[in-house]
């Protein structure tokens, strides 16, 4: 397969950033935007965001409708002004509040692949992937020279072969290529996606995912990924900003977000979770469905998890940390796991066992055993508000 390749250097511009920020392919420091509401009042959409993002990487921005995360892709790329904080892309600062700094989108030197790919109707796909060629800044190639770009593009997408093809002509997973090569054509050393794969179906979703993290690996350009969907996510990122309210709640690897949350709002976000109140007593916490020991004391009141992969069922009363009565409601095949229901007194509790399990059924009386380092527990915070429904994307 033809593979596209990137410049070693880039063309010099103005407003070179300090010595950190030249170590990373994009650099936030302290970025925030607001919103007004028809009422006049303002609502954060980014609220004080911090992130440092090496060449290279694989980077999703997740979180539910509302967090912040389309307006932060958004700023970075420049299609959104930020009140205050800075952006440096590829060492050179496009964005500083207090500077007065504000690169447009054109010069950013970076690519968007949009929700909706923003594709010409009444240009060709080859057509729609030489636009950029066409209209960049500088010295213009020859027509043969983006002929060959754009060939090159369009068969490191894997679509080679459709060049000649109009948009309503190819399925949305062609489509989605055309965009991708439209953006690596240029040479982009650090390339945005917003919600690129939201709009095909989940079959073809699978594969795109796979596709495009190949070609991330092969071609080397940094990825600013935005998503609201966990298993995508998990898939795709070498690190993951789960974003609530505007504000980065972790940074970290896909196992660091899952296996230790820095937040009671990451654990319940990312997977899948059960959840007890507690009161701290000796050794762990009394819940309504008995103590439950845990690795650390999150103060005299507390919130009390374990994912539902972590627990094991048994007949008798195991061995384990913390052992939990429990009678099976319901019994669930899910193909991956089999999905048991388990409920004692008022609580449910969802526990998952790898692959067809047959060993319990519905009504048997059972045990729920917990080992110590597989409960999270997070102090509570009673007089904490609801989620706001605000403005912010």
């Amino acid at each position: 397969m033809t593979q596209l390749t990137h410049p070693t250097s880039s063309p010099s511009r103005p407003h070179p950033a300090g010595p950190d920020a030249t170590q990373h392919a994009i650099v936030i420091r302290q970025l925030t935007k607001h919103f007004r509401r028809r009422d006049g009042s303002t609502v954060p959409a980014i609220d004080g965001a911090d992130l440092h993002i090496e060449s290279g990487e694989f980077v999703v921005l997740l979180g539910p409708s509302g967090c912040g995360k389309t307006t932060l892709l958004r700023s970075v790329a420049g299609l959104e002004t930020p009140d205050s904080g800075s952006i440096a892309v590829g060492g050179v600062t496009v964005f500083d509040g207090e500077a007065g700094i504000d690169v447009g989108p054109e010069r950013r030197e970076l690519s968007m692949v949009f929700q909706s790919y923003a594709l010409w109707p009444h240009m060709t796909a080859a057509q729609n992937v030489r636009y950029p060629l066409e209209n960049q800044r500088g010295p213009r190639q020859s027509r043969s020279q983006m002929n060959e770009r754009v060939t090159e593009a369009l068969t490191a997408v894997g679509i080679g072969d459709l060049g000649g093809q109009y948009p309503n002509q190819l399925s949305g997973g062609q489509q989605q290529r055309v965009a991708l090569a439209r953006a690596l054509v240029n040479n982009s050393t650090v390339v945005l996606f917003d919600e690129p794969l939201s709009n095909v179906d989940a079959k073809v979703r699978e594969t795109l995912r796979v596709e495009l993290l190949a070609m991330q690996r092969r071609l080397g350009f940094t990825a600013l990924f935005v998503t609201h969907d966990q298993a995508e996510a998990m898939e795709l990122a070498t690190r993951i900003a789960v974003l609530d309210r505007g504000q980065v709640q972790q940074f970290g690897t896909p196992d660091e977000i899952y296996a230790r949350p820095a937040t009671e709002y990451v654990a319940k976000f990312i997977g899948n979770t059960n959840e007890l109140p507690g009161t701290r007593v000796a050794g762990g916490y009394e819940t309504p469905v008995g103590l439950v020991r845990t690795p650390e004391d999150a103060g005299e009141q507390a919130t009390v998890l374990f994912r539902p992969e972590h627990a094991r069922l048994s007949t008798e009363q195991p061995a384990t940390a913390s052992a939990l009565p429990g009678r099976v409601v319901a019994v669930l095949f899910m193909g991956t796991h089999t999905e048991f229901l388990v409920r004692s007194g008022e609580t449910r509790m969802r526990i998952w066992v790898s692959g067809r399990s047959t060993d319990f059924a519905e009504g048997d009386e059972i045990w729920v055993g917990l080992q110590e380092q597989d409960v999270m527990v997070f102090a509570s915070h009673p007089g904490q508000s609801a989620r706001p429904e605000d403005d912010a994307r």
